[in-house]
């Protein structure tokens, strides 16, 4: 098959993954930025490297660390949180104005007094059962922040606070902090749980000031672009051309959003408070969150594992199978922008569905392949600090947990 070699040269065990704009907003199974880092550095084409792409950007970890070596790059994600956290991290503010808007900021937080203000339910009708998740005090205090934002002197500072008061919708909600679904704590545990907006932004803020100041230390000239493409469907020449790509440095989603990392139920906090597009189903937009009825793929990496899952639950079999199908579309786009001896590097991870691990990486190379690339090594890291959760619920179910995977694969390969 595809050669793995076990190392620890890619844990970064003791590794600071918070570095630079990295400690803004958590996102989830975020690729930590020294695995970036070290594939940028060691894997880069001999020749040239002047584009890297990373299509499935998420957060930007890419993008950030593209951009402290000065080399352009595109990233791509459909998730607009994703977006919005990728735009922040890799935008050079000026901190000059950062620090006089922050200062304003908390000239009023100071004056805020909380009978100043009504709570009036249709203020937040955009926000799904928001009495639910939220106390009628949080709810006016982030009102107050947002206004206090809407309303900066330096209107270019103010996408750098919104993703501060981001960060904090969803830690002042009655949600568990363990994991990425959306679980409510146990009743008995809300009366005495009164997180301080106010103060978890100051906090986010002062982190995000420190990590800018490094940013721009280490930054030179460097240009990024973000997109909204899908690339199951196309990589539009206006944003990239054949060919046009030296790199990809990615980290592609496992599996269909709805029964793996719950990107779509994570965002949904700050996706419904700024009204972004499709807040309540991004999980259905992303890849395989519609199942389809597919009763087979060509792959010889999977034959065996796949026919496992039908013969066990076929409902779960077409969800894996139109996941695989639309990833080896979203694949065969990217090949296409990757010129002749330029790299394409996907961290990947190998889920298990009824009980059958599904060896991605195998089918990942098998499909490059497929588009004229030669695979080179897979590396196999265990993962000691990838941000999820130690727990999933795959079946959506409170309390059917099973334990999250412990190792991820760096599949490395080159156009031919």
């Amino acid at each position: 098959m595809y050669r793995r070699e076990y190392t620890s040269d890619w844990d970064f065990r003791d590794s600071n993954t918070k570095e630079y704009t990295h400690c803004y907003h958590n996102y989830p199974a975020m690729m930590i930025p020294q695995i970036a880092r070290k594939l940028i550095c060691d894997y880069r084409p001999n020749d040239a490297l002047n584009m890297i792409l990373d299509p499935y950007m998420g957060s930007g970890t890419t993008l950030v660390e593209a951009a402290i070596k000065g080399i352009n790059s595109v990233g791509i994600d459909i998730n607009p949180l994703a977006r919005f956290i990728a735009e922040v991290k890799i935008t050079k503010f000026n901190i000059i104005e950062i620090e006089k808007s922050f200062n304003d900021i908390l000239k009023k937080i100071d004056s805020f007094e909380i009978n100043d203000w009504k709570y009036i339910e249709s203020d937040f009708d955009h926000i799904t059962k928001h009495d639910y998740w939220y106390s009628k005090e949080n709810l006016i205090k982030l009102k107050y922040l947002s206004s206090i934002i809407d309303n900066l002197e330096f209107i270019e500072t103010k996408s750098f606070f919104n993703l501060a008061l981001a960060e904090i919708i969803r830690d002042v909600s009655f949600t568990r902090n363990g994991e990425f679904k959306r679980y409510r704590i146990d009743a008995e545990k809300i009366p005495t749980y009164n997180p301080n907006p106010f103060t978890l932004i100051v906090d986010k803020v002062k982190r995000n000031i420190d990590g800018l100041n490094d940013f721009l230390k280490d930054t030179s000239i460097f240009t990024a672009k973000i997109s909204d493409c899908n690339s199951v469907y196309e990589i539009p020449s206006s944003l990239l051309t054949k060919d046009s790509v030296d790199m990809v440095v990615t980290s592609p989603p496992y599996g269909d959003s709805r029964t793996t990392v719950a990107y779509g139920q994570f965002s949904r906090w700050a996706s419904e408070w700024f009204k972004f597009p499709n807040a309540k189903n991004i999980d259905r937009t992303l890849m395989g969150g519609i199942p389809k009825k597919i009763e087979s793929i060509d792959t010889f990496a999977l034959a065996k594992e796949l026919e496992l899952i039908k013969q066990s639950d076929v409902k779960r079999y077409y969800e894996v199978v139109t996941f695989l199908d639309e990833y080896s579309q979203s694949i065969k786009n990217v090949a296409n922008v990757v010129r002749k001896g330029g790299r394409v590097c996907y961290v990947v991870g190998n889920r298990t569905v009824k009980e059958v691990q599904i060896p991605l990486d195998y089918f990942t190379a098998e499909i490059f392949e497929k588009y004229g690339f030669k695979h080179e090594i897979t590396y196999v890291r265990s993962i000691p600090n990838k941000r999820m959760p130690s727990k999933t619920s795959p079946s959506n179910k409170k309390g059917a947990n099973v334990s999250t995977m412990t190792e991820e694969y760096i599949v490395i390969m080159t156009k031919l």
